[in-house]
């Protein structure tokens, strides 16, 4: 393992991508009232903290407070509460001012008064988060006011911003070049492995970068989960729901980046809608996500809901923990084929998913499904009009039997040779990058991008480099 740490004292802030996202919602002409989602302990507190020191004025409420959500209670017009609220927080208004309203999940007239904020104030800035935001919303059924909020959506770190917090501007200046420089794979690659077993968790981050340890990470990690479970079961209505809420989140690491039925989920006896109900809430707290698969060659993507989905875990550093897969870091293997490869499948898809802080979609997979045969691909990425199919596999370009399948039905469908031009695909693996152009054993040309999985984040921009090329 590589030593990530300076020998300093660090703190948890760290430099996250979303930052620009958040810089240009302030710049912006038709700014609305911001809505951070995000799993619990991702860092959206913090984040909007120190986002805040870039105004004349920061505003911060704590709506699981009862004098902060007693703002709220009264007859007040907006004005006139954020003058209450200046003089009882004894700072006074200069320059921009941002009002942060901290799990508003607590506070219904917080939601609803979010109206008054936009078409009254707009020369406010406001910005709303809460931990398991959806799943209490859903729970007493209120909702945000339609079309006067935006949303941004905050993920556990990426290799990115793990290559910033750790220090390795430099390396992360070369990951940037397209292509990366074939020298500096070697340690991208070893630098990757290490993102991948401590996770993207700021807490599991810093606490390793204060050690040095990775044993010191297991209490981070260990916290982590009951925390979530806990959070999650004390909104369920009865005691038997607490429980299946329980058991999925202990259960989900094990059945990650499997196809999974409901029934019986994690061999368990547990009914078919009981883990469904389990499901829909851990993934509106954002803790776990199912990908569904596509069986269609042309755009748009459109996942069937009726076919059985792949589970996706919310940071690799708790999949770690909860699988006891932390020994096998430090062998030789590489990381495509650690844990039957499922592991990184995972973290690919953690990388795709962290790459836009404007949705929250799970990347969908591609299957066929017959009598004599079946084929999957991990990964269906959609750039500019078209698909382009994305496996993470070790091995020669001979065995990627599923992504030849694909590549041999979509030319039938997209005609690819009416273009003069090949279809494009990417393999993710523990390998050098290239370009090939080859073949399908059944004679249909296509272009292979093979990416080191360190690069999993920027496979769209090396999609769209070469799309016309």
């Amino acid at each position: 393992m590589i030593d990530l740490s300076s020998g300093k004292e660090r703190s948890v802030v760290f430099e996250r991508t979303i930052r620009e996202n958040l810089e240009q919602w302030k710049q912006s002409a038709f700014r609305k009232p911001l809505v951070i989602c995000g799993a619990r302990q991702v860092g959206k507190t913090t984040l909007i903290r120190e986002f805040g020191k870039s105004f004349g004025t920061f505003f911060s409420l704590n709506l699981e407070l009862e004098e902060h959500r007693a703002y709220f209670s009264g007859k007040l017009t907006a004005q006139e509460m954020l003058q209450k609220i200046s003089l009882d927080l004894g700072i006074r208004r200069t320059g921009d001012t941002l009002l942060f309203l901290d799990e508003i999940q607590h506070s219904p007239e917080a939601i609803a008064f979010l109206r008054y904020f936009y078409e009254d104030m707009n020369d406010l800035y406001v910005i709303t988060a809460g931990s398991l935001l959806e799943v209490m919303m859903d729970l007493k059924q209120i909702s945000f006011p339609v079309g006067r909020i935006e949303y941004l959506y905050l993920f556990p770190m990426n290799f990115r911003e793990f290559l910033k917090a750790t220090g390795e501007t430099e390396v992360l200046t070369l990951m940037e070049s397209i292509p990366v420089p074939s020298w500096a794979e070697e340690k991208l690659e070893a630098l990757f492995k290490s993102y991948t077993l401590i996770g993207g968790m700021p807490e599991a981050v810093d606490r390793y970068l204060r050690t040095k340890d990775i044993t010191q990470v297991a209490d981070v990690y260990r916290n982590l989960f009951t925390t979530y479970a806990d959070d999650v079961a004390k909104y369920a209505r009865t005691e038997t729901k607490k429980n299946v809420i329980r058991f999925v989140i202990e259960a989900s690491p094990l059945e990650t980046g499997k196809r999974i039925t409901f029934e019986k989920y994690g061999n368990s006896n547990y009914r078919s809608k009981e883990i469904a109900q389990a499901l829909r809430i851990l993934e509106r707290a954002m803790i776990l996500y199912l990908r569904y698969p596509v069986t269609s060659f042309t755009v748009p993507i459109r996942p069937d809901l009726k076919r059985k989905p792949r589970l996706q875990f919310l940071d690799t550093g708790l999949l770690n923990f909860r699988s006891g897969l932390q020994s096998s870091f430090f062998g030789p293997e590489p990381l495509d084929t650690l844990y039957k490869g499922i592991l990184a499948e995972q973290i690919v898809a953690q990388e795709l998913l962290s790459v836009t802080c404007k949705e929250a979609e799970p990347p969908s997979f591609w299957v066929r499904e017959e009598s004599q045969s079946n084929a999957e691909v991990d990964f269906i990425i959609q750039r500019r009009d078209i698909l382009v199919p994305v496996e993470v596999k070790s091995g020669k370009t001979g065995t990627l039997r599923s992504l030849h399948s694909w590549i041999d039905r979509a030319a039938l469908v997209v005609g690819s040779h009416s273009t003069k031009k090949e279809l494009l695909a990417v393999r993710l693996y523990s390998g050098i990058f290239s370009v090939e152009h080859i073949r399908t054993p059944q004679g249909t040309p296509f272009m292979l991008i093979n990416l080191p999985l360190f690069l999993a984040s920027r496979t769209g921009e090396y999609i769209d480099k070469y799309l016309g090329a």
